[in-house]
């Protein structure tokens, strides 16, 4: 089954706390946490790797915290998934060289696959991760 990992729910949630109306200034990691409801330690190491892949900027010291840094409206969902998890796709083959793949001559998916898989690149490719994070900001928030 095709599915989002934990983390990047986790990162989503955060964007979306990051992204309020009000934001702009520095939240700390425990406030998101709080507020998402999202085991602190775990956020942390999330928070670690947006800011090491650009999504967002952390601020040090006693105020310090993290801020957006990424326009989320120019960064596709598409995009986010594969900066924060790698390469993506519904099967391995789609993505190696023929001559990796033992079963290539009697494959009989490997077209169908394809179709779905560009199927879903476009869905993804046509949302932006403001539009992802938008409802969520709409609900809660800091």
């Amino acid at each position: 089954m095709l599915k989002l990992t934990r983390k990047i729910e986790y990162a989503l949630m955060a964007l979306g706390c990051l992204s309020q109306p009000d934001g702009g200034g520095v939240t700390k990691v425990r406030e998101i946490a709080d507020t998402c409801g999202i085991p602190f330690p775990v956020l942390a190491k999330v928070m670690q790797q947006l800011a090491r892949k650009g999504f967002v900027e952390p601020v040090q010291g006693a105020q310090g915290g993290y801020r957006l840094k990424a326009q989320l409206a120019d960064v596709n969902l598409w995009q986010f998934l594969e900066r924060m998890e790698g390469p993506l796709g519904i099967v391995d083959c789609l993505y190696v060289n023929e001559d990796e793949c033992t079963q290539v001559e009697s494959c009989s998916i490997r077209s169908p696959m394809r179709v779905i898989d560009h199927t879903i690149k476009s869905v993804l490719t046509g949302l932006s991760l403001e539009s992802v994070v938008r409802p969520y900001t709409q609900g809660r928030g800091l």
